[in-house]
């Protein structure tokens, strides 16, 4: 069988047996908590995604701090994949940990705002350069309205997104683009209208499928993330986007970057380190320390036309009716109190001039390691982010990123990861340092990928 990593998926099936008989005979709690959860939840887990690991069955966490988390069995591990960027700065950060304390007696949600709000507002402002904000409960939710709020402005209906784009689970970014047409995403379940009617999906670093987009005039905003996160990392070719910026400005369309991922680059974000003007900025996810929280950031013209549009809104309904945003939980009193001591004390230059050179250091082990194993894979970094994809050169769509997956094999490796006290992010070969993370670390998790390739390397036919 033919892959695009270059290893015999035969030899992949043997490698993986031997690492799930391990997995099961180590990890008797999780075995037993794995039959015991079927019996009441869907699928044995909480979210039906959580079974889509590496391991035969789910691995039960008992606690986690820092960047290590511990199972039920009492294995240690160290992580690299901290909450899929949920908790980038650590598990339990001290400073979020004692606001849930200090919040936890005056009141967790009242639909009122308290001077965290004012402070969490000012913080924004001064970090990512967007001068108001508001703040929902994830990052999806702010996708959703802002791409409301852009409808509103610009009395358009068409989104326009990336291929293999990652904007959490909003309906109208759920597609991908097929031989120059927009169709669905494969495998969305209970689907009941045509998402292609407004939404259009065009690739990534294609400056003339950009134009052609908006040339049609009827695109209301490119959603988009500075750098690609979910199909497989790919970064922006140089200069593409600032043509984002320029293009959509030409035709009317708005520009929204979600750098619910890419926050890891920078304090300011790709944003403020590319000086990319969005009209509109998104982050969920890390904002408030790991507790659910999502906000969404305008420039003061989109503010101006924010209000405009509730005008409207409003005559047309003759005073009466509901924008279509916000949930009762939305900017709650714990998510705030938390945020705040996110932004004040975690969330800091410091942290990230930690978290950066360690996954300078990372990225380059992975290089080392593809060439001392004779293997045409590459490495993608972008800030306190990086990944090894089985391709002989960085992609540079999202088709192409998706090309270079061999699932048997990722998933092989991942739990051979795990197997030794090791966890990096499921679904591709993503990793990310927190400012918990040290040298040792980093050193393990490249002596342990190197241990993996040679055994599975050794395996008679291996290589194709």
């Amino acid at each position: 069988m033919t892959t695009a990593s270059g290893i015999s998926q035969v030899a992949v099936d043997r490698f993986v047996a031997a690492e799930r008989e391990r997995f099961l005979s180590r990890n008797p709690k999780s075995v037993a908590l794995a039959e015991r959860a079927r019996h009441s939840l869907y699928g044995g887990v909480p979210m039906h995604w959580m079974a889509d690991w590496s391991t035969p069955v789910p691995l039960f966490v008992e606690r986690a701090k820092g960047a290590r988390f511990f199972d039920v069995d009492g294995h240690e591990y160290i992580d690299f994949c901290l909450g899929d960027t949920g908790t980038m700065f650590g598990h339990s950060p001290d400073p979020v940990a004692r606001a849930l304390a200090e919040q936890a007696n005056n009141g967790l949600t009242t639909m009122l705002p308290g001077e965290d709000a004012v402070v969490c507002g000012e913080l924004l402002a001064q970090r990512f350069g967007l001068p108001y904000w508001q703040v929902t409960a994830t990052a999806t939710d702010s996708n959703r309205y802002v791409l409301r709020w852009a409808r509103a402005i610009t009395q358009r209906k068409t989104l326009l997104v990336f291929d293999g784009c990652y904007h959490g689970t909003v309906d109208d970014v759920m597609v991908r683009e097929r031989d120059g047409k927009t169709v669905h995403r494969s495998g969305l379940v209970g689907q009941a209208y045509d998402l292609t009617e407004h939404s259009r999906a065009i690739p990534f670093n294609d400056v003339a499928a950009l134009e052609a987009a908006l040339a049609q005039g009827d695109v209301c905003a490119l959603l988009c993330e500075p750098a690609m996160t979910n199909i497989g990392m790919v970064l922006p070719d140089p200069g593409f986007m600032q043509k984002c910026r320029e293009l959509t400005r030409k035709y009317g369309s708005l520009l929204i970057i979600d750098e619910t991922h890419t926050i890891s680059t920078d304090i300011g974000g790709c944003t403020r380190l590319w000086n990319l003007d969005p009209d509109f900025f998104v982050v969920g996810k890390p904002i408030a320390g790991g507790v659910p929280c999502g906000i969404f950031g305008c420039s003061a013209a989109m503010a101006d036309a924010m209000t405009q549009a509730r005008h409207r809104a409003s005559a047309e309904s003759h005073g009466h009716g509901h924008s279509g945003m916000g949930t009762t939980l939305s900017a709650n009193a714990l998510a705030m109190h938390c945020m705040r001591a996110n932004l004040e004390q975690v969330m800091t230059q410091a942290a990230y001039d930690h978290m950066l050179p360690l996954a300078a250091r990372l990225a380059e082990g992975f290089r080392q390691l593809i060439d001392k194993h004779d293997l045409k894979w590459s490495v993608t970094e972008l800030g306190a982010r990086c990944e090894f994809q089985f391709c002989a050169t960085p992609p540079r769509t999202g088709a192409e990123a998706e090309a270079a997956f061999h699932d048997e094999l990722q998933m092989a490796l991942h739990l051979y990861l795990i197997n030794r006290g090791i966890l990096i992010t499921p679904f591709h070969n993503m990793t990310l340092c927190c400012p918990s993370t040290t040298t040792e670390d980093v050193d393990k998790l490249i002596t342990t990928l190197d241990q993996a390739l040679g055994e599975l390397l050794a395996i008679p036919g291996a290589r194709l």
